[in-house]
């Protein structure tokens, strides 16, 4: 049978099936000539009856009777908008409430007739028939078209076995949707129960496996299975507690990030597109295990509308989504600081094809560079700064110690005094955890950013400014620029080996869009003054990250792609942390995520002469007492695997002679 269905359509049909959906026009036009079937199947039997008293007029007047009400119903149910080889339940609902309201409208308008005119325009039991004979035809007319999609997927050879994850009514009408589809990739040949949930053998037609991790290998194996397919709503059920098993085993797991594709809408210019277009290999992002940062949009929302926003450093990672996310907002109006040309170029592209209605200044100029930076803020008058300019990787900060002064500190600098100068409402400074207990320049120059913005604020509060100052401080950013998951995509798209500075070292990760949230959020929040850390769950060991990312390709870690570990960076550190050992203390806020730090507090004259030695010896190229500056003020800062390694040392042999020296009345011993 199914053979001669192929026959019947032949080649040209076929490929015609193959190219797209049917139109949402075309299947509301078959509807309605399956209803005007039903209607003349009906009449044609009643006019054999009647013989020669049988009206052709009373027949055409009564069908375009029919016809209208039958569309009106079709088009407020939208029942005709379902792609019908995706069909299921849901889609067989619609069809009944039309043929039960069209038939309940026909009725009450013959009852109208006969009140009104005086006559029966259609016998009350030929409307019910023509309602159940188009019901049935409507269905039959459904379940035809699934048939010949079905079958001629089936003569599709290429088409690679899967599971699907889970026994609920999503993953049946994924399980449907894969299976009926034309030139997909996937054939499901059944369903994988979740663990510890009872199910029958198989669900409409498709056999359910259990979750056993003792045979579950041999059923992929024995079956020729090449993934298990989930839908994205169940990622973090996958992560949590299926992810590992998978790997380890070797096992592909893909995800379909898209279920709107169940849902045609009638302008939906995706909806003849491939569902398997929107089946993805997972991201270990998706596999950390750690819930999202759910973040007060509401405030963001009320304290950004119509306000100008200067945000500097607009062009790197995180600076380009917080333009995105404050664009979402509705900003009066958007200033992009950064120094980068190209990048700065691209995200204009971006945000003129995605924000068409944003006010967009492009602002180019270096924080170093006071005088251009002033200009900004007098021409636009801001009342939201987020400073995210900086440069943030260790080991190139290692060797340009002196730019990653002037850069984060100076230019920190620069932009509070400005944000103060300019009564600023709020001024939101991006900070990292590698400003905690510093090993390294990078580090340490954040420490001492945040240093001067919050004895900046208190100092300016004690004059009666009203300029808030905030600082966030959060670890390591998912797909950023230089983080280490583009780096191992890169390094297993090349074939290996994928490096690791240590086996031991741990990261705390987040998201770019969480990330940024919690910079709108703290800035919205504050008050002036805080530091602000959030939960980020438990950090994740960089060489199970590797090890999972080899795997998820496809690929055998230490086997198809090497592991190798390189030693660690000067600067870098086996962990990072939120708090250094003085502020232990955390105070909580309306989000239980988000906390502020209780921090050593500095005296504003001090900070000042500190951090303008510093940045006097940056600017002057004298590394050693640039470095021993920072060290002194900052005594946590420690280098690890550095050549200032040294400074410690000889700071370390300063402070043992300075105790060791008697003190009298008589003379006085000053250090620098």
């Amino acid at each position: 049978m199914d053979t001669l269905i192929i026959k019947m359509l032949g080649a040209k049909w076929l490929s015609f099936i193959k190219a797209k959906t049917a139109p949402r026009w075309l299947v509301l036009f078959a509807d309605l000539v399956v209803v005007s079937f039903a209607y003349f199947l009906l009449a044609m039997s009643d006019a054999f009856a009647s013989g020669p008293s049988f009206e052709p007029l009373a027949l055409l007047r009564n069908w375009a009777m029919v016809v209208v009400v039958y569309l009106i119903l079709i088009l407020l149910t939208k029942s005709y908008t379902s792609i019908i080889r995706l069909s299921v339940i849901e889609d067989l609902y619609r069809v009944f409430l039309v043929v039960f309201f069209s038939t309940l409208m026909l009725i009450v308008v013959n009852s109208i007739a006969m009140a009104w005119l005086h006559e029966e325009l259609m016998r009350f039991w030929s409307i019910v028939i023509i309602g159940a004979i188009a019901f049935s035809s409507l269905v039959i007319e459904r379940l035809l078209i699934k048939h010949i999609y079905s079958v001629i997927s089936q003569v599709e050879t290429s088409r690679k076995r899967v599971l699907v994850l889970g026994t609920s009514l999503d993953s049946l009408i994924l399980a449907n949707a894969l299976k009926s589809e034309i030139g997909g990739k996937y054939t499901p040949v059944g369903l994988l129960a979740e663990k510890g949930t009872t199910h029958a053998d198989s669900i409409s037609g498709f056999k359910v496996y259990d979750y056993d991790e003792d045979s579950l290998v041999n059923t992929f194996v024995e079956n020729h299975i090449h993934a298990l397919i989930f839908s994205h709503d169940k990622v973090k059920l996958v992560g949590r507690e299926y992810a590992d098993f998978f790997i380890q085993n070797n096992l592909r797991i893909l995800s379909l990030n898209r279920v709107e594709e169940f849902e045609a809408e009638e302008n939906d210019k995706d909806k003849d597109a491939n569902i398997s277009t929107y089946v993805k290999e997972v991201q270990i992002e998706d596999l950390l295990g750690r819930d999202p940062i759910v973040l007060n949009n509401t405030l963001v929302r009320s304290s950004v509308r119509g306000s100008v926003v200067l945000i500097t450093g607009a062009c790197g990672s995180i600076g380009s989504e917080i333009v995105r996310q404050v664009a979402s907002y509705k900003a009066k109006q958007i200033v992009l600081v950064d120094q980068a040309e190209t990048p700065m170029h691209d995200l204009s592209i971006e945000m003129k094809a995605s924000f068409p209605e944003a006010d967009i200044v492009l602002y180019m100029g270096d924080v170093q560079n006071y005088e251009r930076m002033e200009k900004a803020f007098a021409t636009y008058r801001p009342r939201f700064v987020f400073h995210a300019a900086a440069y943030k990787h260790v080991p190139m900060m290692e060797i340009n110690p002196s730019e990653a002064v002037l850069t984060n500190v100076m230019g920190t600098k620069n932009i509070a005094d400005l944000a103060l100068k300019y009564d600023v409402h709020k001024f939101v400074m991006v900070s990292t955890d590698k400003a905690v207990n510093p090993t390294n320049v990078m580090g340490c120059t954040k420490r001492l950013a945040e240093v001067y913005t919050q004895s900046l604020f208190f100092d300016a509060k004690q004059q009666g400014k009203n300029t808030q100052f905030i600082t966030t401080r959060f670890g390591n950013v998912l797909g950023s620029n230089g983080s280490v998951i583009p780096l191992f995509r890169k390094q297993i798209a090349a074939g290996g080996p994928v490096t690791i500075t240590h086996p031991d070292i741990i990261r705390y990760f987040m998201t770019i869009p969480e990330a940024c949230s919690l910079v709108l959020e703290a800035g919205c929040m504050g008050k002036g003054g805080e530091i602000y850390v959030f939960d980020m769950g438990q950090p994740v060991k960089i060489y199970d990250l590797a090890t999972r990312m080899i795997s998820l390709a496809g690929l055998r870690p230490g086997v198809d792609i090497e592991i190798k570990e390189v030693g660690l960076r000067p600067g870098e550190k086996l962990y990072e942390e939120l708090l250094n050992d003085k502020e232990k203390t955390l105070d909580s806020t309306d989000n239980e995520k988000i906390m502020v730090a209780k921090v050593r507090t500095y005296d504003f004259n001090t900070v000042c002469d500190n951090i303008d030695n510093i940045i006097t010896f940056a600017a002057a190229g004298n590394i050693h007492d640039m470095i021993k500056n920072m060290k002194t003020f900052i005594p946590e800062y420690h280098s690890n695997m550095s050549e200032f390694e040294d400074i410690d040392r000889e700071i370390k042999e300063e402070q043992e002679k300075k105790a060791q020296v008697p003190s009298t009345p008589d003379a006085e011993v000053y250090y620098s």
